[in-house]
């Protein structure tokens, strides 16, 4: 069985770490290009380690008490826990929604090799 399949399975738990400084953030755009872009701007200033970009979300949501729906683009970055705020503030900057959802989850387990990437890149 190889390396990645005894992950999958459970085996090789040692090389599983806990992840008290690895953070998913959770961030929407209007577009790829926009999504694209900013992402491209916060991992080239270090905010981020990876950015993975899955176009074709609809959101369905109420503002100004309307009702809509709209094509998103989810942004899923990895990111050190310390740097959160550097990028929740870069978010807020470049953004063009007026209330841009940035939401940050705590991770319980990663890889050893792969939590240690994002927290030291």
């Amino acid at each position: 069985m190889s390396d990645a399949a005894s992950n999958l399975t459970g085996q090789h738990d040692n090389q599983a770490a806990d992840c008290a400084g690895v953070m998913l953030v959770f961030c929407n755009f209007p577009d790829p290009g926009t999504a694209s872009e900013i992402a491209g701007e916060l991992i080239e200033k270090g905010f981020a380690a990876c950015v993975n970009l899955l176009p074709g979300i609809e959101s369905i949501y109420r503002w100004e008490g309307e009702l809509r729906k709209e094509a998103e683009v989810l942004a899923i970055f990895k990111v050190s826990a310390g740097k959160f705020p550097e990028l929740e503030r870069e978010l807020l900057e470049k953004h063009p929604y007026e209330i841009p959802e940035i939401i940050g989850i705590m991770t319980d387990r990663a890889w050893e090799g792969y939590a240690k990437w994002v927290t030291e890149f």
